[in-house]
């Protein structure tokens, strides 16, 4: 049998984040939901048994501090703060109220990821979805916490959007991948620019698996629609 995924709850009032931040834990697993205020999140919270909770500060009603606040007198599941208000004193008071950690808008997907899955082991004593850092697919291993690429003959040499896309690709080798996927992967959420640039980055991605040894048409153009990565 499988394990039961853990259970995360995201309260945000702007929907390109909650869709954005349920779209990245969802694919890795975990069980999502998602509400815009803090009193519906709390009666949520009481009604549930969730692992993590991931608030914004700025919330309607009830701010995210005095939810957390409220959160802290029932139980111990950990706390993962988003806000766009990034100073020293935002972050102090974030983490003296209870929570566990503060992550600034914007954001990426690695960077949320990351800070989800160390709050689940600290919780936990264990990264409780299993969270290896290493991909392997067709002679190329990626490591996502060291952020290295490495091929037969060494490290490849990449940037951090090729790092991101090629780690996207691999995630999901043998299927196809949309341009808008691989945007928010690569970009984060404030992924405001064209699909285009994908193709861009696509092509020197490209070029630096060719000259690592690999063919180029290991990313193949699945056309109308994105790329995949050939598992081979």
């Amino acid at each position: 049998m499988s394990e039961t995924p853990n259970r995360i709850l995201v309260v945000d009032d702007e929907p390109s984040i909650t869709e954005f931040v349920s779209y990245a834990l969802k694919r890795e697993g975990f069980s999502v939901d998602v509400v815009d205020n803090g009193e519906d999140a709390f009666a949520l919270a009481m009604a549930n048994p969730y692992d993590l909770f991931v608030l914004d500060i700025m919330l309607p009603g009830m701010d995210g501090y005095d939810l957390c606040r409220r959160l802290r007198a029932k139980t111990t599941a950990p706390v993962l703060f988003l806000s766009a208000r990034d100073t020293e004193l935002d972050k102090v008071v974030g983490l003296e109220i209870g929570g566990d950690d503060y992550l600034a808008k914007p954001f990426g997907v690695r960077e949320l990821i990351a800070r989800v899955r160390a709050l689940l082991r600290r919780g936990f004593g264990k990264d409780p979805q299993g969270s290896s850092s290493a991909i392997t697919a067709s002679g190329i291993t990626l490591d996502e916490d060291a952020h290295v690429a490495t091929g037969a003959s060494g490290d490849i040499d990449l940037t951090p959007r090729e790092f991101e896309l090629l780690a996207s690709l691999m995630r999901n080798a043998g299927k196809v991948v949309s341009r808008e996927d691989l945007l928010r992967d690569a970009w984060g959420w404030e992924y405001l620019t064209e699909t285009k640039t994908v193709d861009t980055h696509i092509k020197r991605l490209r070029d630096k698996i060719e000259a690592a040894g690999y063919h180029s048409t290991l990313v193949e153009t699945v056309r109308g629609y994105g790329y995949r990565f050939k598992q081979q």
